[in-house]
Order: C-alpha cells, then structure tokens, then sequence
C-alpha cells in the first residue's frame, strides 16, 4: 500500500471539512467560503445518515459536495464513492471535478492512480486504495447500471429534473430507481445517501424523502416570511433562522447582494427565481396545476332543496381543519361566507359514470344536482369492479338514493356495452334515462376545461362527507397509492400534460357530471336568447298590427315593417 502523509498539514486537512474547502477555494483562486456555505459543510460534516441538500443556484452545493466526495478519501482511501445524477454527463462532469482536484492540488499527489488502477472519467481509483471491484469513485445517470457496485457514499446529484418528472409516470420510476441505493450502500454505520437537488414540482421526489427516512435541509436566497416558511415546514436550515436579516433579505450577502437578487428575478421570472433561488413550487404548481380546492364551497348539502344564492369567501379562521385534506400545501377548504334565505328544489340532478378499464381502475362516479346556477355534488367516489353485477346493482342504489333524473357514462371503452349491462339492473331499482358520452380530445385536457370554468366562479358545492369518503375508501388500497386513489388529490394534481396522474376515474367521471350540466346550460342559454328575441317579435307585430287598422277595420299609417324587425334581429 501506498505511503499515506501524516503531516500536520495533513492532519488539519483531514480534522475539519471547513478546513478543507477553504484550502480548495483557494486552489482555484476563489474567495474564502462564505458563512452560508461553511453552514453547508458542516451540515455535510456531520449532518445525518440520510440527508437533503436543498439550496439556491448559485450557492455552490455541488462543487462543495464535491470537495467532501475528494476529503472522504483524504480521510480515508478505501472509502467507495457513487455519483449518480438525471444523466450521465452531468454525473461524469462532476467525478470530473473530483479527479482534477485530486490530480491538480498540492498535497493530494499521492491519491492519484498507478497506471494499472481505474482513472477513466466514470470510474477512477486512489492510489492508496486496495483491489476491489468497486472503483473509489464511479458516476453513473438514474437511468444507468446501477447495480453491481458497493458504496459507502452515494451522492445524489440532480436526479430530478423536469424530464423525468413532469408525468406522475416518470415520477413513480424515479422513485423506483433510488430504491436500489439501499442494495448499492454498504451495511455500515458510516455509509451515507446525500442528496443535492431543486424540487420541480409539489410532488417532488424530494418533498416524499422524510418518508424514507431522509432528512431534508433548505437554504433560500433571502430570508422568507411566515407564508413561506409555513412551506417550508421542519425542513428550512436552522441556520437561516440565527441570521439578523429582515424579511426579503439575502441570506449569503457575501455572494449576492440584494440588488443581485432583484436582477436574477427579473431574468427568471417569479415562477422561476421562486423554484430556482427559493426553493419554492408554489408558483410553479399554481401555473402548472390549474385547480384548487380553495375554490370549491364546502357545505353539507340537502337531498331535495338548496340556497338560490351563496357567497365565496375563503376567510383562514374559517377553513375546515378537521376534514382530511390532500390538496397541495397552503390550499385549503372553507365553507361559504354567507348562504341565502331562498331555497329551492333542484331543477336537474344526474349520475355521472366513468366505467373502470383494465389493472387497477375503478369505475368513478359521480352525483350532481343544479339550482339556478351552482352544481351541488352530493355523492362521488369510485367503485372496485366495473361491468360485474355488484357494481352494477351498487351504482343503480346510488342512482335511486339521489333520486338523480338522469346517467350519463363515458362510452371510451366497451362500445355501449356497459350501458346496455347496467340497463336492465337499473330498470329493478331507479327507472331514468341513460345517454352515453364520447369523449374524443385529450383527457387531461378535457378535464381541467369542463372543471376550471365552474370553479373559478365558485359555482362548484361539495359535501363534506364527499371529502370523508373519498380519503376513506382510498385506505383499503395499499399505502403506495392511496393518495392517488383519491378524487381531491386527482383534482389538484391534474395539469395539462398527458399521463400527468396515476389514476384519474373519480376525478374523469366528476368533470363528465359538471360537463353535462355546462352544455345543458350553454344550450338553454342559446335557446332563451332566441325565444327572448321572438317574445319581442311577437309583441312588436302585435303592436303594428294594432296601429295598421283603425277600429273601423280600415288600413293606416305605420312603421316601416323592415325598419322594426331589423331592429330585433
């Protein structure tokens, strides 16, 4: 083996990580390391088994990250190193780094290679390190072999992005992925997963990491306010909280000032800077993800009769806190801040039906009544089964329980079969009428464009037992889905991407229920246009009629026929 230094040089080098990066800025003729980011180095230093760097761009998290990959081996050459990031450039740029500081800097000489050892970009050992089939430091993308190496560190670079993120797909293989870390890292008790990343969206891998085990630390840009710090949770660094800055203020003044910030924003955008500099999705997601249960009106909801008229108001000592609430965080349900005196009966009500297709679908459902304007939805879920006689006979009860006039069931699959299954069951309990629905545009999108409208203005009521059911039924479903089972959680989660959601029945047969009642709407809103319009026509030749004959029966003067029926048309 190798000759290993012991100088005192050496000696402080290997004591304290902070030492260390400082002598690394130094080799590349960089400032000393700021408080900001000697906080970083401690958390890497002595931070937890399991742990999340979340910090701005810019900040420097990798290049620090990769002089603790290089003082791993100083400390120890035998130490094994796996470097896995979205991609395999990304991955081999950053091994790069890590060998030309241990080939460049003074002091580390004897850590590089013999020629008959690996130092290839991907995979490259220590001089000191004995034969092994693991290489002292290997990169490799996501996506890549994983497998058939050991590690006692994995450093988790940007394995996130907004290509192997952006379906709810693409996200549950990402998931899948880092599983195999637990087989790759060695059984010790100093074997370490340390993650770098920025979350791309409100379901981000990071945001699920506490799971797991992990635990999650964030550096902003600027110091946040309560809003963004009720985001943030447990996860926000401790070390932002000890700064004597104000609200909006950098958090590392020693490498962007203020002014600095204000420019980045302009450049990136709100949406950008909060996500990038922030660490932030809310603004993402409220471009991203077009629908909220903020805008809903909670209420419990009458078989028969309903209110004329209620009044949004989404006031915060008012939210429900007790109803289980899935929607993205700082989203929340509240009732209406005022309800009408007039109520009425309900002038429609119809089940909506999504059948269930092939795996796991459920056949989704849903129970929406209309008075003057609002859409009261009573009942909705999802049923396991789909053409089978309990679904059927369990879909005819609900039918006859909301005395619904109604059903319409999206006919994608099956060719009408499902309808004419359901008919003669539904003919024993709750005789009403049946049409079938073909949908031909993008789901996703055909979705958010029936809902959105409606909720936007408020027009949209649930039951609160709506919201108690649904999280109900979705437990018997095994703990990986269960969130995905859920209408609210499909509801808010839905954006305009293909394949953006797991599942999606309870939500797809809700928008089918809305939809029905939309077009309904926009047809007698055309139909009362054109009857007001003859209603005029009527009364004006009445009128002229009255004015062209004198009561003797004889002809006289009177208004230019064409001047008085153009007016009307």
């Amino acid at each position: 083996m190798s000759h290993i230094p012991d100088t005192e040089f050496h000696r402080k080098l290997r004591k304290d990580f902070k030492v260390f990066l400082w002598y690394v800025h130094k080799h590349l003729g960089m400032k000393e390391p700021t408080p900001l980011q000697y906080n970083i180095a401690d958390y890497l230093q002595y931070g937890p088994k399991r742990a999340c760097i979340q910090a701005f761009r810019g900040v420097g998290k990798s290049h620090i990250t990769a002089a603790y990959v290089v003082w791993q081996l100083l400390k120890d050459a035998q130490t094994k190193i796996m470097v896995v990031s979205a991609s395999g450039n990304r991955a081999d740029a950053f091994s790069t780094f890590v060998q030309r500081l241990i080939w460049e800097m003074e002091g580390l000489e004897y850590l590089i290679p013999e020629p008959n050892q690996r130092q290839s970009k991907i995979n490259f050992d220590v001089k000191p390190a004995v034969a092994d089939q693991s290489p002292s430091v290997k990169s490799v993308g996501i996506t890549g072999q994983l497998t058939g190496s050991r590690a006692d560190l994995i450093v988790a670079d940007d394995i996130e992005v907004l290509n192997n993120a952006f379906t709810q797909t693409a996200r549950d293989k990402l998931a899948e992925s880092i599983k195999e870390f637990d087989a790759i890292l060695k059984p010790l008790p100093t074997s370490r997963v340390v993650f770098l990343g920025t979350p791309q969206t409100e379901d981000s891998l990071y945001t699920k990491l506490p799971d797991r085990g992990y635990d999650v630390a964030v550096w902003p840009s600027r110091i946040p306010n309560d809003k963004m710090r009720e985001q943030y949770g447990d996860t926000l660094a401790p070390y932002i909280e000890t700064l004597p800055y104000e609200i909006g203020k950098t958090t590392d003044p020693d490498r962007f000032s203020d002014a600095d910030l204000i420019e980045r924003e302009a450049s990136y955008g709100k949406a950008g800077f909060a996500m990038q500099f922030m660490l932030s999705t809310a603004l993402s997601d409220l471009e991203r993800f077009p629908l909220k249960v903020k805008d809903l009106i909670i209420m419990p909801i009458d078989q028969e009769i309903a209110p004329l008229k209620l009044q949004w108001g989404p006031l915060e000592d008012r939210q429900y806190k007790d109803l289980p609430n899935v929607a993205m965080r700082g989203d929340h349900m509240f009732p209406p801040m005022n309800v009408g005196s007039i109520t009425s009966e309900f002038t429609g009500s119809v089940l909506a039906i999504d059948p269930s297709g092939r795996g796991a679908d459920e056949t989704g459902y849903a129970v929406i009544k209309m008075i003057n304007g609002y859409l009261y939805v009573p009942a909705a879920g999802g049923l396991q089964g789909g053409y089978d006689k309990d679904t059927l006979t369990e879909l005819s009860h609900i039918a006859k329980k909301y005395n619904v006039n109604e059903i319409v069931v999206e006919s994608n699959f099956g060719d009408g079969m499902f309808v004419e299954l359901l008919k003669p069951v539904l003919n024993k309990i709750h005789k009403c009428a049946i049409e079938e629905e073909r949908a031909t545009t993008q789901k996703e999108r055909r979705i958010i464009d029936s809902l959105e409208p409606v909720m936007s203005s408020h027009k949209l009521v649930i039951d609160p037992e709506v919201i108690e059911e649904d999280y109900r039924t979705a437990m018997k479903y095994e703990q990986a889905v269960r969130q995905s089972k859920m209408l609210m959680y499909q509801l808010t989660r839905i954006t305009y991407t293909k394949g953006c959601l797991r599942h999606d029945d309870r939500l797809d047969a809700l928008a089918l229920g809305v939809r029905y009642f939309t077009d309904q709407m926009a047809r007698d809103e055309e139909m009362g246009i054109e009857e007001m319009k003859q209603d005029a026509l009527d009364k004006e030749l009445e009128k002229y009629m009255q004015s062209a004959f004198d009561p003797s029966g004889r002809r006289s003067g009177g208004p230019d026929k064409k001047t008085w029926i153009s007016s009307y048309l």
